[in-house]
């Protein structure tokens, strides 16, 4: 079971198409929300979609919130998508609700600009700031799938992985330690998508060490 790749299921509209993507690249995902198996994975998935006061009060619902910290502390392989990485931060200006509090920063809505429409929906790039083993063949500028209208915001630039402009420059993918979360959709994301999922199974498996600017202080 150690081995195990576990997608968390708190019922987020793309839990499905998460496990496909990494049934796809032979995970063989469990899709759990026991958390025995949450603290029994040997890489850990959460996905996510809609809004911060549902997310969290569906993760607390279940009691899934503590085996979240608790296997994230431990230092072990762990992937947010979309709401997936907002809930690892402190609070969300959607509804003013508080989160999980693993990451430093807040999530806030898109500012009202002309010519930007609200939600951030389509194709854009990602820019890389280091290199990363879930980067691994996947070109700086490369194009993902996004559906957001609140984004990610970090005083703390070094667990900033990936950054995207929409009206504004944010980080599109956090990192610290083993732990990696994306705003974008890697499963809408075609190829470069999967390798994103590819890259994390092996990363995970193989027990490959962190990236200097990524590790944990």
């Amino acid at each position: 079971m150690r081995d195990r790749v576990v997608v968390i299921d708190y019922d987020a509209g793309n839990l499905r198409s998460v496990a496909r993507a990494l049934d796809f690249v032979g995970a063989s995902p469990l899709v759990s929300a026991e958390p025995a198996d949450i603290a029994g994975a040997g890489a850990l998935v959460l996905p996510g979609v809609g809004a911060a006061a549902d997310t969290m009060r569906n993760l607390r619902e279940r009691g899934l919130i503590e085996p979240i910290r608790d296997y994230i502390a431990a230092g072990r392989p762990f992937l947010g998508v979309c709401m997936g990485l907002q809930a690892l931060l402190e609070r969300s200006e959607e509804g003013d609700q508080e989160c999980l509090g693993i990451l430093p920063g807040d999530v806030r809505r898109f500012p009202a600009q002309p010519g930007l429409k609200v939600p951030h929906m389509g194709w854009n790039t990602i820019e890389w700031r280091y290199p990363h083993p879930v980067t691994e063949g996947i070109p700086s500028g490369s194009y993902f799938y996004f559906v957001h209208s609140y984004h990610p915001a970090t005083p703390d630039p070094s667990i900033v992985l990936g950054e995207t402009e929409y009206g504004l420059r944010f980080p599109s993918v956090l990192a610290r330690g083993y732990l990696v979360a994306t705003q974008c959709h890697p499963e809408k994301s075609g190829r470069d998508g999967l390798r994103f999922y590819a890259n994390f199974v092996r990363w995970a498996r193989d027990g490959a060490p962190v990236p200097a600017a990524a590790a944990a202080p």
